[in-house]
């Protein structure tokens, strides 16, 4: 295989031949050159029909990112803004399913004040400008299409509401962005970071306690998602963060808590992550844990367990804690943890190794080697290798100070560099401070809930992709200030992902707000699909960009014809399979859901007979389950992975009545709810029993929406149902209520509750049983 301009593997396969097995297929959407080549200018979209209003001159680029600091205590710069109606009347509750809904039936007339503005209102102290979860300037009345003939009582009617909230919810620089919720890990391992540093606070503990406090269930435990099942870990981590902020051992809530921790293995059980934040303290030995060298850092791409066989997240966090590793550091523990072990006299029990001829057994032996090699390491190689890994951590500090935008490698990261000698005031570290403050979301009673990572650029895209495809026009001002940000957020430096592709061309974009080592290939298709949909007044801008985009794009398929995350060809069978990963998945192979966007993406780029776009289909239909479905992985579960594939492979000309697309819409039809929704629970990344089950919730009666219409299956009556549905859960202001979590960082062991999830992808659906597919003959577009 010979290297091309775009870093493809394929090299003269660029052309528009078909892949075996797979029928020859028409382009769909605005044909294009090269997309290494911007070439010219593609023609405005044309203006929807029945449009009420027409624009002008829409505004330019906008100019430098803000800055985005931490919220300031409640009461004093931390509430909450609402939005509220002419009357400033409170959002009301939602509506059990089968309950009337305003607007919903045959005599229902339009909502109050649809169509008129809506007004900001503050509870409590709010700052200026909007935030995590906080609307932003009101904007005006939303400017649709007239409802189309025979559209059902109530839909439009839906559509316009929640198109004025998800409007009301931009930030003025263009973006949004809902809070990412995962599980109190965060909270509690940020409150042991400040310890460790001697940086803690009262102010700080307190809001953490008061978060912790109410994730706690009633047998004591903490779950990592809505309903889910105690999980040991995370409640060890929040114990000890409550006993750091002053709870008695022998309160009634922490005894059930300890009692329940003691029943299942204390904390010789935990995973590897917890015992090692508890080995900073003490409260576990170093030598029980997996040995993790620095010397790591000098291994070259081509051998195995390099730190590029990891997925870039678990990368970000390896290097780091290799320095934490070799230096084993013990802060003076503020209290004893006994009440945590099953027999404080013997902490760790000798358990019995795994056979040898098993990968686990090979592997606790290689690490039994590992600790031998630590007493005989020379010392020169270990300090040239921490040093090593030190400059490696700070060549990849963003702007913002964070480390690939993600709470716990800057968390990490910032151990790591301490422990090298680079004290508090140093501004590698200061930054890396306030960047961590950054992740703090606060609550109006007061509570602090620690954000993971934070979305925006992935909000921005679905919301503008949302918006314009429940009819917005596409010059509106919001989605040109949506575009304007896009476009300045947009990545044209090589990152880590140049390892595996050297000779490509940078471009595409991440998912926060600095993440510039790091972008990542889900975003840059969405961004691709939503600028697509907005009339912006620099055209040539717009197809720079995402020429290069789609160029960088092609460039990672892997050579499988899958896309991963962030990297190409990262599938290395052994990083899983070291005693040190029990934390969740440390690689990033291909996944149905992410190829499914560069298809559709490729496809309304006008590239369905581009033989690279030909070779993701193909491994599309090869990753059918054999109920019809398709594995969600960075969506739960089923539902997401088949919302994601069946529009993909309908925009990339597969046929509705392809047998791929017909076992879909018939287990998607097996799935479905009584209520008339779909939901699928996090249990089913562990138990296939689960697969598309769970309670019903509006993202991902969405999902199965946007798939079934995409099959030409508006006039069915699943999709009556799941439409009703919507309608009928739709709250007074236009939002859903959504307590389930319905995204994923790791399968079953990190789960996410994006809170815009349960906006934009209702009205993408609702926008789309109106107004047909976008792109597609008989769409809007």
């Amino acid at each position: 295989m010979t290297a091309t301009t775009d870093g493809s593997a394929e090299g003269a396969a660029a052309g528009s031949e078909s892949a075996p097995g797979l029928p020859a297929v028409p382009a769909v959407g605005h044909a294009r050159g090269p997309a290494a080549e911007a070439g010219p200018p593609a023609p405005p979209h044309a203006v929807r029909p029945g449009l009420r209003a027409e624009y002008g001159d829409a505004p330019g680029a906008a100019g430098p990112r803000a800055d985005y600091g931490p919220p300031g205590a409640p009461g004093a710069g931390g509430g909450r803004i609402r939005v509220g109606t002419a009357g400033d009347r409170p959002p009301g509750p939602a509506r059990p399913p089968g309950a009337a809904a305003p607007g919903f039936g045959p005599a229902a007339g339009p909502p109050d004040g649809l169509g008129a503005r809506v007004r900001v209102s503050v509870l409590a102290d709010a700052p200026p400008g909007p935030g995590p979860d906080r609307a932003g300037t009101a904007r005006t009345a939303a400017d649709l299409h007239e409802p189309p003939d025979g559209a059902p009582p109530g839909v439009y009617e839906a559509t316009a509401r929640a198109t004025r909230h998800l409007l009301d919810r931009q930030d003025p620089e263009g973006w949004w962005k809902g809070d990412l919720e995962t599980n109190v890990t965060m909270d509690a391992e940020d409150l042991l970071l400040r310890q460790f540093l001697g940086i803690r606070d009262e102010a700080t503990t307190r809001a953490a306690a008061l978060f912790i406090r109410g994730e706690q269930r009633e047998d004591g435990t903490w779950a990592t998602f809505h309903d889910g099942p105690p999980e040991l870990s995370a409640t060890i981590e929040a114990y000890v963060a409550l006993r750091l902020a002053g709870d008695a051992p022998d309160a009634p809530h922490m005894a059930r808590a300890s009692a329940w921790i003691r029943a299942h293995g204390g904390i010789a059980a935990a995973r590897v992550f917890t015992r090692i934040w508890l080995a900073l303290f003490g409260w576990w030995s170093w030598e029980h844990l997996p040995e993790l060298p620095p010397e790591l850092v000098f291994l070259p791409p081509s051998v195995p367990l390099n730190i590029y066989d990891f997925g870039c997240w678990a990368r970000q966090t390896i290097v780091p804690l290799t320095v934490v590793s070799a230096l084993r550091p013990v802060r003076p523990a503020p209290f004893a943890l006994d009440e945590l072990h099953t027999d404080a006299r013997v902490p760790n029990p000798a358990r019995r190794p795994a056979p040898l001829t098993t990968w686990e057994g090979a592997f606790q032996r290689m690490d039994k080697a590992l600790h031998v090699y630590r007493r005989f390491a020379p010392r020169r190689l270990r300090k040239a290798a921490m040093a090593t890994a030190g400059r490696w951590i700070v060549e990849r500090q963003e702007n913002d100070g964070c480390w690939g935008g993600i709470q716990p490698p800057a968390v990490y990261s910032v151990i790591a560099l301490h422990l090298l000698g680079y004290d508090l005031g140093h501004p590698v570290m200061r930054a890396g401070l306030e960047s961590l403050d950054r992740f703090a979301v606060w609550r109006e009673d007061g509570a602090r809930m620690i954000e993971a990572c934070q979305s925006p650029v992935w909000d921005t895209c679905l919301a503008a992709i949302a918006l314009a495809d429940a009819g917005l026009h596409p010059a509106h001002p919001a989605l040109v200030k949506a575009a304007d940000w896009m476009l300045g957020e947009e990545i044209t430096r090589t990152g880590d992902w140049a390892v595996r592709r050297p000779g490509l061309a940078p471009g595409g974009w991440a998912f926060e707000f600095h993440n510039d080592t790091y972008p990542d290939i889900d975003d840059t298709a969405e961004v691709v699909l939503a600028l697509r949909r907005i009339q912006h007044p620099d055209p040539a801008r717009v197809e720079g960009a995402i020429a290069r985009g789609v160029s960088w794009n092609l460039g990672m398929q892997s050579k499988d014809g899958g896309w991963g995350a962030f990297d190409a060809d990262n599938t290395s069978p052994f990083p899983n399979r070291l005693p040190f990963c029990d934390f969740g998945e440390v690689i990033d192979p291909p996944s149905a859901d992410v190829t499914a966007h560069v298809v559709e993406m490729l496809a309304f780029e006008g590239r369905s007979g581009d033989a690279r776009t030909r070779r993701g289909i193909a491994w599309l239909l090869a990753e059918q389950e054999a109920n019809g479905s398709w594995f969600g992985r960075w969506g739960t579960n089923y539902v997401y992975g088949t919302g994601s594939v069946v529009p993909a492979l309908v925009a990339a000309g597969i046929p509705p009545a392809h047998p791929a697309v017909r076992r879909a819409v018939r287990w998607l039809e097996t799935v479905q709810n009584e209520d008339g929704g779909w939901g699928e629970d996090q249990r089913s990344y562990k138990d296939p029993s689960w697969a598309g089950k769970g309670a019903s919730t509006a993202s991902q009666t969405a999902w199965a929406l946007m798939a079934l219409l995409s099959a030409g299956e508006r006039d069915g009556k699943a999709v009556e149902r799941g439409i009703g549905y919507l309608v009928e859960t739709q709250r007074e202001d236009g939002s859903w209520d959504e307590p389930h979590f319905t995204g994923t960082g790791f399968p079953w062991d990190f789960s996410i509750n994006y809170h815009l999830y349960r906006q934009v992808f209702p009205l993408t659906a609702l926008g789309r049983y109106l107004y047909g597919e976008p792109f597609a003959p008989g769409g809007a577009v």
